[in-house]
């Protein structure tokens, strides 16, 4: 299956005019905080599940934060939308944002649970230095716990601190 042709936010938005479906594959607290308006929202972690293209949809243009997500699963994207022209809005919401074209953004919804894990984690490691060398050396094991917790993460795909943070009562509202 060939990868998605990447195309420039001002084509994205053209092809949206003639309709195109905008498929936004992020996940759902990174949506609700910040939208392309129009755009349909299918998280990358539902494709297996359920394909993104609707009955009619002839064009599918996928988008990310910044593209990196669907460059790294371009492949599987293009195969779950078959019989439909393909494309990737290249560099993203971001590049969207930088382009000057409309973003909806919805403030009273949380940031994303994965820039609340790198607060935490950030945060439970500086704790952790801090107190490990103006207290005692003890301190450095939760520095040492955090950063085992986050290589962890990164091999195995589970993140228990985001697992926790989705449970929270500020994020159920996107959950």
């Amino acid at each position: 299956m060939s990868a998605l042709k990447p195309i420039s936010p001002e084509r994205a938005a053209e092809l949206m005019r003639e309709g195109a479906a905008l498929i936004d594959i992020r996940e759902a607290d990174e949506h609700a905080r910040e939208r392309i308006p129009g755009a349909r929202h299918h998280a990358l972690s539902r494709l297996d599940a359920e394909h993104p293209a609707r009955p009619g949809d002839d064009v599918l243009v996928f988008h990310c934060r910044s593209g990196a997500r669907i460059n790294a699963n371009s492949p599987r994207l293009a195969a779950a939308a078959p019989g439909c022209e393909t494309y990737v809005l290249d560099g993203g919401i971001e590049a969207w944002k930088k382009a000057g074209l409309p973003v909806a953004l919805d403030k009273r919804q949380p940031i994303e649970i994965n820039r609340q894990v790198q607060i935490a984690a950030g945060s439970f490691v500086l704790a952790g230095v801090l107190l490990g060398a103006f207290v005692t050396p003890g301190f450095y094991v939760l520095s040492a716990v955090v950063g085992a917790g986050l290589a962890f993460a990164g091999i195995s795909g589970f993140c228990g601190m985001a697992r926790v943070f989705a449970l929270m009562p500020w994020n159920r509202s996107t959950a």
